[in-house]
C-alpha cells in the first residue's frame, strides 16, 4: 500500500477525464488521472468520429477554453465535413471521421509528455476518503491511498456496466474491459440518487470483405475545416465514407426475431438515447419506413475495420449475421466484432450544482 498527495484526482481516462486532468494540471494543480488501463487514454469506445450537429459546437467551445479535443481531433482526422453548410453559421456542425490509433496516440502525448503537474496512474477507484462531510481522496482496489483536495469522477459506461448480446449478459465497461462495480455501490451508499442508462454499438466489419462497387461514395470537404483555432492545416490523408441502406429483407429478419432483442424482451431496464436508436428500435418505431441509411465509416488509415453507422444492435449473433448479409454491399462481409448494448449507472444530474460539484459531498 502506498500513499500520495495531490490537489486534484480525476477518475476515468475517456474524453471528459482527459480534459479535466489536463485543465487542472495546466492551472498549476498537482493532478492525478486514475484509469483502469494506461494504454486506453482517450480511446474512442463507439463511433470513431468527433463533432456533428450540436456536438461540433461543444468541441469548438472546448477549444475556446483551451481544451484538448479539438486539436487532437485535427491531428487524427481522416475526413472532415461541415454539416448544414447551406444554412446559417449558427446551425452548421463540424464533424470529422477519426483514426482511432492516431487519436489515442495524440491524446497520450498531450497528457503524458506535454502536461506538467500531471501523473497518469493505473488503478480502480473503489472508495472515497472522507474527513467529516468532505472528500479528501480515494482508495483504490490495488491498495493505494490517494489524498487530494478534490475528486472528479468521469466513469462513462463503466459504472456497474453490463453488456447485452442477445440473451448473453456480461459485466463490462466496454467489451473486454472490467466495470467499476465497487465505486457504483459506494456512491449508492453515500445516498446519491442514481439511475440506469443504456447505449449500444453496431457490429464492426472487415472492409476487405465489403463489395464497395455499387455503393454511394461520400467524400469529405475539398478543403478540410479544422475544429481548433490553433490548427493551421490538416495534414492527414483524407478518405471517403460510403453509404448503403437496410432492405425489406433486413426489416423482416428483425421483426421475426424482435422477441429475442434485449430491448424488447425486458432484459434491459435502462433508458436508451434519443439520438442514436438501435436498428431494431428503428424498425419497430418507424414501421412505415422501407429502409434506413447506413454510413460505412473507416476506423483508421492503416486499419481495415469499418464502422456501419446506423445499425447499432444487441440482437443475438445469428440474427446480426443475417441482418448484415441482407444489406447491399455487405452480403459477404466478415464481422470482426458483433454489436452489443451496454447498461450502466449514472448519478442524477440534479445531485450537482451548476459548477458540477456534488451537493451531497463537498469537493
Amino acid at each position: 500500500m502506498s500513499s500520495s498527495d495531490y490537489d486534484v484526482i480525476v477518475v476515468g481516462g475517456g474524453h471528459a477525464g482527459c480534459e479535466a486532468a489536463a485543465t487542472a494540471a495546466r492551472l498549476g494543480a498537482r493532478t492525478a488521472l486514475l484509469t483502469l488501463r494506461l494504454d486506453n487514454l482517450g480511446v474512442m469506445s463507439c463511433n470513431p468520429a468527433i463533432g456533428g450537429l450540436g456536438k461540433g459546437h461543444l468541441v469548438r467551445e472546448i477549444d475556446a477554453l483551451d481544451g484538448l479535443m479539438g486539436r487532437v481531433a485535427d491531428s487524427a482526422g481522416i475526413q472532415f465535413r461541415l454539416l448544414n453548410r447551406r444554412k446559417g453559421p449558427a446551425v452548421r456542425g463540424p464533424r470529422a471521421q477519426i483514426d482511432r490509433k492516431l487519436y489515442h496516440d495524440a491524446m497520450t502525448r498531450e497528457l503524458v509528455h506535454a502536461t506538467p503537474n500531471l501523473s497518469v496512474l493505473r488503478g480502480e477507484a473503489i472508495d472515497l476518503l472522507m474527513d467529516g462531510p468532505n472528500v479528501v481522496g480515494l482508495q483504490t482496489a490495488e491498495g493505494d491511498t490517494l489524498k487530494s483536495g478534490a475528486v472528479i469522477i468521469t466513469t462513462g459506461t463503466f459504472l456497474r456496466g453490463l453488456i447485452h448480446l442477445g440473451s448473453h449478459r456480461e459485466e463490462a465497461g466496454r467489451v473486454g474491459e472490467r466495470p467499476a462495480v465497487k465505486l457504483a455501490l459506494r456512491l449508492q451508499q453515500f445516498g446519491f440518487v442514481m439511475g440506469r442508462l443504456k447505449t449500444g454499438t453496431p457490429a464492426r466489419l472487415d472492409g476487405r470483405t465489403i463489395d464497395w462497387s455499387g455503393l454511394d461514395v461520400q467524400q469529405g470537404d475539398a478543403v478540410p475545416e479544422p475544429f481548433s483555432m490553433l490548427t493551421t492545416q490538416i495534414t492527414n490523408r483524407q478518405v471517403p465514407c460510403h453509404i448503403t441502406r437496410t432492405t425489406k429483407q433486413t426489416h423482416a429478419i428483425i421483426q421475426a426475431n424482435i422477441d429475442r432483442a434485449p430491448v424488447y424482451s425486458g432484459q434491459i431496464a435502462g433508458t436508451g438515447p434519443r439520438y442514436c436508436p438501435s436498428i431494431e428500435d428503428k424498425v419497430v418505431r418507424f414501421a412505415e419506413r422501407e429502409s434506413h441509411q447506413i454510413f460505412l465509416e473507416p476506423e483508421g488509415l492503416d486499419d481495415h475495420t469499418v464502422y456501419p453507422n446506423g445499425i447499432s444492435s444487441s440482437m443475438p449473433i445469428d440474427v446480426q449475421d443475417s441482418v448484415i448479409a441482407s444489406i447491399p454491399g455487405l452480403e459477404r462481409a466478415v464481422i470482426k466484432q458483433h454489436g452489443y448494448a451496454i447498461e450502466y449507472d449514472f448519478v442524477d444530474p440534479r445531485e450537482l450544482y451548476p459548477t458540477l460539484e456534488s451537493k451531497r459531498i463537498p469537493g
